[in-house]
């Protein structure tokens, strides 16, 4: 199933998704909720890194990381297009591997659905 990705942009969003159910792994913590506002056919998720991790460069690299395992979640796994995402990396992430990155979330993704 091939969805469009939205980003959240609201402020009352992300507050509402902070409230909202969340999932842990050593790189990232992933927070969902049903947003009742929300298109079903659009997939909401956003990419936060912190200022604590580092620089621009380390952050926007971060995000990179997130979006493309999530575009590789959206092909594998049938994703529940009622809820939204906020991803919020951890600093040991720019470190660690790409392929332990994406299987720890993958199976967290796999916990929501």
């Amino acid at each position: 199933m091939k969805s469009k990705i939205s980003s959240l942009s609201k402020s009352e969003d992300f507050k509402n998704l902070l409230n909202g159910k969340r999932i842990s792994n050593p790189y990232s913590t992933i927070f969902f909720k049903k947003i009742s506002s929300k298109s079903n056919k659009l997939l909401n998720v956003s990419f936060v890194a912190k200022k604590k991790i580092g620089n621009a460069v380390k952050r926007n690299k971060i995000k990179r990381r997130l979006r493309n395992i999530m575009n590789d979640a959206i092909k594998r796994i049938n994703m529940n297009l009622n809820y939204s995402y906020l991803f919020i990396a951890k600093k040991n992430m720019y470190d660690a591997e790409y392929k332990m990155i994406k299987d720890s979330i993958l199976k967290d993704l796999i916990k929501v659905r």
